[in-house]
């Protein structure tokens, strides 16, 4: 059974840092896609940043360029992000997520951790 459990949240002031952890088990797929979709409050679950070892590719949207890191190690089966400059509009609850096959497809997530920024 494949389990995901996210580390990491709290509340931090505004232009604050947290990173992130995921931490998985029952599966080897060190290689596939893994990524983080926070949701905010009333918004949808959209990726801030994935990563996928097989192709060598790390994407992340416009709004967390420079500021937010994933990385990955694989031989822990941990992935990683690293925030930075943290915004109030970066509150939301954090999800980790894994693909099961080599591609963008997420099968997988794990419970979540809250991420509050004050400002």
């Amino acid at each position: 059974q494949v389990q995901l459990v996210e580390s990491g949240g709290g509340l931090v002031q505004s232009g604050g840092f947290l990173r992130l952890s995921c931490a998985a088990s029952g599966c080897t797929f060190s290689t596939y896609a893994r990524a983080w979709f926070p949701q905010a409050p009333g918004k949808e679950r959209e990726y801030v940043a994935r990563i996928r070892t097989s192709v060598s590719v790390t994407n992340y949207v416009n709004s967390m360029k420079g500021r937010f890191t994933i990385s990955r190690d694989n031989a822990k089966n941990m992935v990683y992000l690293q925030m930075n400059s943290l915004r109030a509009e970066d509150t939301a609850v954090y999800y980790c997520a894994t693909a099961r096959m080599d591609g963008w497809n997420f099968d997988y997530w794990g419970q979540g951790t809250k991420v509050t920024v004050s400002s």
